[in-house]
């Protein structure tokens, strides 16, 4: 009897593993379905239950929420190719769903980093046996796993939380037969087809067999060792560079609209790194400043970070429109760009991007926004986007010289100079006008210009 109790109980599963040694400390490997991996493992950051034993970062919940998105992506794309390994036709439906979600060239999660407390380093404390091939050579290992040999996870736990919220997501579309109403993985206004009901039930089921993790298990490591090893995956890592990162991502719907429409189809050139000296300028935009700039022409946002296919696809044609008419600006791309022309500059694309976010797309745009949209569009080419524009330099001048330059009225389109809020736009020197830094300061106020010289309605109004 004490022999059952300490080797096996009527709960144990088999799970067959690769025996490693990571640095000489023995790990397994196992590939497990995501939704068994998700009930096997736990996550030591709760402060009550946990105490002594937390060894993980504070959760962060909108991280969770992104990869929880992804997962669901990579879910029903999964549920698609197994209906075409299975030799069954794929539903429209299906399709129409994955447009909404997202497709991307390639999906993975990234191997997840387990501890198995209850254990001995070596792993000889776990049940198991030697599983051979008919030349009698090693294969693999069967262990079995029984309730007590939690997998505590060291490094993955907003993967196993992203994993959780698609579950209750898809538990809870399959009991009431509806989408969630507000803050869920996927939405629709129309209501739910018996074609995307067999879809969501077919995520679930792959989730179950066909769509696995790789799982690392560590063995017997104590709290000090699991934050130690928490520490090593997290901190000795070197980040990806900005730019790198953009170039080499397809995921994003703005950045597949970046390379597909404007540097294939408009031929834009673009550069990784900024070019400091003006005089050797080629006229490429930096990947990081085109980014800037879509990410508000789409998003009103700074970065393009949770951009989906529908908040995206429907604004393409005429965000397309947008750069056909800012591209076409006497001296952009061209060589020396910065010299010629101040729409050289980011900060004046990330204020033409504003106004027509402002006039297309905005839930406040006005019952005159398709006017004002379309006499932004075709007045951008008007504009004297030169640096000896007095326009740009408003703030430095004097009042006579507003009144000799005609800018008397641009006053009642910009805010007053006297509060405390930033309105150094930059500087003019010999013959040209560099903006400053602050982009989100600035662009608002180039903003504000735009709209004067075109007519436009003044945005404080």
């Amino acid at each position: 009897m004490d022999d059952l109790m300490e080797y096996g109980d009527t709960s144990e599963r088999p799970m067959k593993v690769f025996i490693g040694h990571n640095l000489g400390f023995r790990t397994f490997v196992v590939y497990v379905p995501m939704h068994e991996f998700y009930k096997m493992s736990e996550v030591a950051n709760d402060p009550v239950r946990d105490g002594e034993q937390i060894s993980q970062r504070k959760l962060d919940p909108a991280h969770a929420q992104k990869l929880a998105i992804y997962i669901l992506k990579g879910l029903v794309d999964s549920a698609i190719k197994k209906r075409a390994i299975d030799g069954k036709g794929v539903p429209p439906e299906f399709i129409a769903v994955q447009d909404v979600v997202g497709k991307q060239p390639y999906l993975t999660l990234q191997p997840i980093v387990v501890n198995i407390r209850d254990c001995d380093a070596s792993g000889q404390s776990l049940r198991g046996h030697r599983l051979v091939t008919l030349e009698q050579e090693t294969a693999s290992f069967k262990i079995f796993l029984s309730q007590r040999h939690v997998l505590w996870v060291v490094d993955g736990q907003h993967r196993r939380k992203a994993m959780e919220l698609v579950f209750e997501f898809l538990d809870s579309v399959l009991s009431k037969r509806a989408y969630p109403k507000k803050g869920g993985l996927y939405s629709s206004e129309k209501e739910i087809t018996a074609a995307e009901m067999m879809l969501w039930n077919e995520c679930f089921n792959v989730a179950r067999s066909f769509c696995t993790v790789a799982v690392e298990i560590h063995l017997g490591l104590d709290i000090e060792q699991e934050r130690q090893l928490f520490h090593d995956l997290n901190r000795l890592g070197k980040k990806v560079e900005v730019s790198l990162a953009l170039h080499f991502d397809s995921s994003n719907p703005i950045n597949l609209f970046i390379k597909e429409r404007l540097i294939e189809g408009l031929n834009i050139q673009v550069q990784e790194k900024d070019q400091k000296d003006w005089h050797n300028d080629t006229g490429a935009i930096t990947r990081k400043d085109l980014v800037g700039v879509n990410a508000i022409l789409f998003l009103n946002k700074t970065n393009i970070g949770g951009a989906t296919p529908a908040a995206v696809t429907p604004k393409t044609e005429i965000a397309y429109h947008f750069w056909e008419a800012a591209w076409a600006i006497q001296g952009l791309g061209e060589e020396q760009a910065r010299e010629k022309t101040v729409a050289a500059q980011p900060v004046v694309l990330k204020a033409l991007a504003k106004l027509v976010y402002d006039f297309a797309f905005s839930n406040r745009r006005g019952a005159q926004a398709e006017e004002n949209l379309e006499t932004l569009l075709n007045g951008i080419s008007d504009i004297d986007f030169s640096h000896e524009n007095p326009m740009w330099r408003y703030y430095n001048l004097t009042e006579q010289e507003r009144k000799d330059s005609g800018l008397e009225s641009l006053a009642s389109y910009l805010p007053a100079s006297g509060d405390n809020a930033n309105r150094d736009m930059g500087s003019y020197q010999g013959g040209f006008m560099r903006f400053g830094a602050k982009h989100n300061d600035i662009f608002p106020l180039v903003g504000d210009m735009i709209r004067w010289k075109l007519g436009l309605p003044c945005r404080h109004s």
